[in-house]
C-alpha cells in the first residue's frame, strides 16, 4: 500500500508537470500569433501555472460543481453517516471525509480531493435507495481506499486538467473557425495560418490526449480498492452485490461526462449493445469490466 501511495504522488507531480507544458505551449502560440512578441511566453507561463495551481487547490469544488451536488445531512442521510462513522476506526484514516449527495436515480459513487486530510465522498440518491447496509458500507469502504491510498487526488487532478485542456481547444477552435481572430489591421495570413494549423491539431489531438491522461490512471487501481475496502469490512459478498446492482441498473447519470467518468465506481455512461448485452472491457474502457472485478474479489475469500 505504500508503494502505491509513493507512485501515485509521483504520478500525480509527472502529470502537473505535463499539463504546465500543454498549456504553456497552446497559450504561448495563440499570443504569438497574435503577435504579443515578447509578452507570449510570459503570459504562457503565468497562465498555465495558475491554471495548474487553481486545477489543484479547487479539483474537488470543481468537481462537486459539475456534479450538482449538496452536502449530507444527518437528518435526511443517517444511514450514510452511521457506515462512514463505522469504517473510520478500520480504515486507520484520521480525518473523516466529507459528505456529498447527487439527487440521480442511477447508483454510483466517487471519492475526490487533493488529500485524505481534505477529502470528499460523493453518493447518488439511487445509491443510497437500491442498496442495503452491507452493499453501501462495500461502496463506501471502496472510496475510503481511493482516499488512502492517494487515488483521489491523481484522478481528480487529472479529470480537472483534462477538461480544462479540452475546453481552452474547443475555445481556441470555435475562434479559428469562426473568423474571431481576423485582423483588419494587416490581415496577416501568415499568423492565421499557423493559428489555423494549430487549433486544428489541438482540436484533433485534445479527445486522443484526455483518454490517454486519464488511463494513466490504471485500471488496477479499482482491482487494488476493492480488495482494500473488502479489509475493511471483511465482508466481500456486501461489494459484490453492490458491484452486481450498479451494473444491472439501466438509469443514465444526468450530470455525468467524459472528463471525470474514471472517477466512479462503475462507469457512468451505460454501454449496453442493442441485443441487450453489455460491452466487455478493452484498453481504452476506464474502469475493469465488472465481471473481473467480481472474479478478483471472490478469489479474495
Amino acid at each position: 500500500m505504500f508503494e502505491n501511495i509513493r507512485k501515485n504522488k509521483i504520478e500525480s507531480g509527472v502529470i502537473i508537470s505535463i499539463f504546465i507544458v500543454v498549456i504553456t505551449l497552446i497559450v504561448y502560440y495563440i499570443c504569438h500569433a497574435l503577435q504579443l512578441g515578447t509578452l507570449s511566453i510570459v503570459i504562457a507561463l503565468i497562465f498555465s501555472i495558475a491554471s495548474a495551481w487553481s486545477s489543484y487547490y479547487y479539483s474537488d469544488k470543481i468537481v462537486l460543481s459539475i456534479n450538482k451536488a449538496r452536502p449530507a445531512t444527518k437528518e435526511e442521510d443517517l444511514k450514510l453517516v452511521n457506515i462512514l462513522d463505522a469504517l473510520m476506526v478500520t480504515s486507520g484514516l484520521s480525518t473523516k471525509p466529507r459528505l456529498y449527495v447527487v439527487d440521480d436515480p442511477q447508483p454510483n459513487a466517487f471519492a475526490t480531493g487533493r488529500n485524505p486530510e481534505n477529502a470528499v465522498i460523493c453518493v447518488t440518491t439511487g445509491l443510497l435507495e437500491k442498496l442495503d447496509y452491507y452493499e453501501l458500507e462495500g461502496v463506501i469502504a471502496h472510496e475510503l481506499s481511493h482516499i488512502k491510498n492517494y487515488d483521489i487526488r491523481l484522478s481528480c487532478v487529472v479529470s480537472v486538467m483534462v477538461g480544462f485542456i479540452v475546453m481552452i481547444s474547443d475555445m481556441f477552435s470555435r475562434i479559428l473557425f469562426w473568423g474571431g481572430l481576423d485582423d483588419d489591421r494587416d490581415n496577416d495570413n501568415n499568423g492565421n495560418a499557423i493559428l489555423m494549423i494549430i487549433g486544428l491539431i489541438f482540436l484533433i489531438l485534445s479527445p486522443i490526449f484526455g483518454s490517454l491522461m486519464q488511463l494513466a490512471l490504471s485500471r488496477r487501481r479499482e482491482f487494488l480498492a476493492d480488495s482494500t475496502a473488502v479489509e475493511f469490512t471483511r465482508n466481500p459478498d456486501g461489494l459484490i452485490s453492490a458491484l452486481q446492482k450498479l451494473d444491472a441498473d439501466d438509469n443514465q447519470l444526468a450530470t455525468a461526462n467524459s472528463a471525470t467518468a474514471n472517477m466512479y465506481i462503475v462507469n457512468p455512461f451505460k454501454t449496453n449493445t442493442k441485443e441487450g448485452k453489455k460491452k466487455s472491457s478493452s484498453i481504452w474502457s476506464t474502469h475493469p469490466s465488472i465481471e473481473d472485478r467480481i472474479e478478483a474479489l471472490r478469489h479474495l475469500r
